[in-house]
């Protein structure tokens, strides 16, 4: 039986533990125990910190993993290729992982093979100087994701509390100031072997807007015309291969302006959150990506066939979507799954704010906003 490390072990790991034990793989889940609901699920739980690399080295040598991955979280990333390199398995290599998920670092990638980027800077917990950036700019951690730490400035009278919160909430206590890109926002969902990149779907993406941009819902296929949305896949291959990406999902997004201009805002050397790879990619394609994503970590490829043309989304439960609860109490047609976490309505400020889901397919997008 093969044996699959899983880093991280929380709801996002769900449908991917669950998925490699149907598959007949004996797994193997990394976390710290609160949250941790794929303790009960997975064959075997090790409650240490998705952090600490070479525990989880130590750990991964002593069973003989065949493999090693993750979906959904940018933090497992690096243990991920570490030990992948460290044991010579499939990955992406360790010193691509540090740059997919530090944006700073990300941005000088894409600088150098000439991406098609905001301006930005890098400003660090003990030295804040800002280059002249034309306002508005978005500031964020530098090695966050899910929308935490996010703030769009209006002046310079703003920034300071800005980055000061996005350093807050940063592990390395870094933030990144950039021009804000007026537009749409969408993500690419893409799966690479060996350096071959298939893309899957392009996401269109709901946010709250100004000041934190938290997604609202998502929704697949793409409304946008054809000729942009063949310049955004264009983006994605040369954004992939900036990062040295390989192996493994992607999942990268961009804004687009009225004029049609595309710009990458990062990239994911993984599978993206909010059910879109583990639910909106198969329900609007027909691939199992998530069974896909295990074939790699485990040494094994087949070219992606996407054999189905529906439409799937998700939208979330907030203070600002609440005109949407009345769909959860009710049967309706294009219902694929949903639920209600809390009954308190925040308005969003990260996506841990949320208070509930649901995921939809039908053969047309279903507008409920």
């Amino acid at each position: 039986m093969k044996k699959l490390a899983i880093i991280g072990a929380s709801y996002l790991q769900l449908p991917l533990v669950e998925k490699a034990n149907a598959m007949g793989i004996e797994t193997h889940c990394f976390a710290w125990p609160e949250g941790a609901v794929c303790k009960e699920v997975a064959a075997y739980f090790y409650p240490i910190s998705i952090l600490e690399k070479e525990a989880i080295l130590e750990k991964c040598t002593e069973i003989g993993i065949d493999g090693i991955t993750t979906i959904a979280t940018d933090m497992a990333v690096p243990t991920i290729c570490y030990v992948a390199e460290k044991l010579n398995l499939i990955s992406n290599s360790y010193a691509s992982a540090l740059a997919s998920t530090n944006k700073g670092e990300m941005r000088k990638a894409f600088a150098a093979q000439c991406c098609a980027i905001p301006k930005f800077a890098v400003v660090t917990e003990w030295e804040r100087e800002v280059p002249s950036l034309h306002f508005p700019v978005i500031v964020k951690p530098a090695d966050r994701s899910g929308s935490r730490g996010v703030t769009k400035v209006l002046s310079t009278d703003d920034l300071p509390s800005a980055i000061t919160y996005a350093i807050e909430e940063s592990f390395s206590k870094q933030a990144l100031v950039e021009e804000y890109i007026e537009g749409v926002e969408v993500s690419v969902e893409s799966i690479s072997w060996n350096g071959a990149h298939h893309i899957l779907a392009i996401t269109d993406k709901m946010t709250t807007g100004a000041p934190h941009f938290v997604e609202l819902a998502h929704h697949q296929p793409s409304q946008l015309p054809a000729a942009v949305q063949e310049k955004i896949k264009s983006e994605t291959l040369k954004c992939l291969n900036a990062l040295e990406v390989k192996n493994g999902a992607g999942h990268s997004e961009f804004k687009i302006t009225p004029e049609g201009d595309v710009f990458v805002i990062e990239v994911g050397a993984r599978m993206g959150g909010d059910f879109i790879g583990s639910h909106l990619v198969e329900l609007s394609t027909g691939y199992d990506f998530v069974k896909g994503v295990i074939a790699i970590a485990l040494n094994s490829f087949e070219e992606p066939i996407l054999n189905k043309h529906q439409f799937s989304g998700v939208y979330f439960l907030s203070k600002e979507t609440e005109q949407i609860k009345s769909y959860f109490s009710s049967s309706n047609d294009f219902d694929v799954e949903k639920q209600i976490q809390s009954e308190s309505l925040k308005l969003l400020t990260n996506s841990n704010d949320r208070s509930g889901y649901l995921i939809y397919q039908s053969n047309k997008k279903v507008e409920l906003l």
